[in-house]
């Protein structure tokens, strides 16, 4: 077995997306070759309805799949397609763009005005950018949960991890989705593929994850002017961690526990021509999408 070491450590950032929405972005519109196969992760989470309500309006995809997971609050969704919906608090949808959809997502906060939800958005390989769009709405109810000895509990999105399978199926990357709890002081090592790209993101508590200076994952302490400080900071609320090559990952919960998704895929190693919300391979495709909404002909037959 070999750990994955911590390669870098960054907070998500504000941002404005859609019709006002502030939420913050993890990674997106950078360097797609560092998560690939996946290209940007926001959190929008926020308990002040003006700064959410007005959502995400009709706007087009071609050539990736976002993927939504909500935690609090709902999310109403429609298509061009014909499809409408709304995902509950704990419900995932995945939605394959593929050859182009035009849709629009508007968020609603609970009974206390709270919304929390996820995005992330993967890559399509080229032969299947355009492939026919389709829609997976996951309710919470059917995500599987599993609860290990020490108190850890896991919910499984997608992929398979400790006997169970997540519901969301037929992915190009093959993807691991997994919203993973810690206990307070526990540590904990969860195993990934040795050949997928692999990330974590804290949104609750706090903790540390093992790296070479730090093998053991447990946080180390040391005295300084009288105080007793972390060696390392503890990564935490809205932290992403991007990890190396190894085939597992470990944690070490802090006093508060923690919370985190750990997403991980294999990487599609293709090039990428990317303008906003379409994701194609070269830049004569990137145009030729650009035509096809001008023209009206963005929407394809099914095939």
């Amino acid at each position: 077995m070999s750990l994955r070491p911590t390669i870098e450590t960054r907070r998500a950032q504000p941002t404005m997306e859609g019709a006002g929405v502030h939420l913050h972005r993890a990674f997106g519109f950078q360097d797609p070759s560092e998560l690939d196969p996946f290209l940007l992760f926001d959190d929008f989470r926020n308990d002040v309805p003006e700064h959410f309500e007005k959502g995400f309006p009709w706007h087009p995809h071609r050539g990736i799949e976002t993927i939504t997971y909500v935690l609090e609050g709902t999310v109403e969704h429609s298509d061009s397609l014909g499809n409408s919906g709304t995902l509950g608090a704990g419900s995932v949808q995945w939605m394959t763009a593929g050859s182009g959809i035009l849709h629009q997502e508007m968020p609603h906060g609970n009974a206390k005005g709270q919304m929390h939800g996820f995005q992330l958005w993967g890559n399509l390989p080229s032969d299947q950018k355009m492939t026919t769009p389709r829609y997976q709405d996951i309710t919470g109810a059917d995500i599987p949960e599993v609860t290990d000895d020490d108190g850890t509990r896991v919910r499984v999105i997608t992929g398979e991890f400790w006997g169970q399978t997540g519901p969301v199926d037929g992915i190009a990357a093959d993807p691991q989705y997994l919203d993973i709890s810690v206990p307070s002081g526990m540590k904990k090592t969860f195993k990934i593929d040795t050949y997928r790209r692999a990330f974590a993101y804290v949104f609750q508590g706090a903790g540390a994850f093992a790296d070479a200076s730090n093998p053991s994952g447990v946080l180390l302490e040391k005295e300084v002017a009288g105080q007793e400080l972390n060696i390392r900071d503890l990564s935490g609320d809205r932290t992403l961690i991007r990890f190396g090559t190894g085939d597992e990952v470990t944690v070490q919960a802090g006093p508060d526990g923690i919370r985190f998704l750990l997403i991980s895929g294999a990487p599609i190693n293709e090039p990428v021509a990317w303008h906003g919300p379409i994701v194609m391979n070269t830049q004569e495709e990137l145009m030729q999408a650009m035509r096809d909404l001008r023209n009206g002909t963005f929407i394809q037959p099914a095939h």
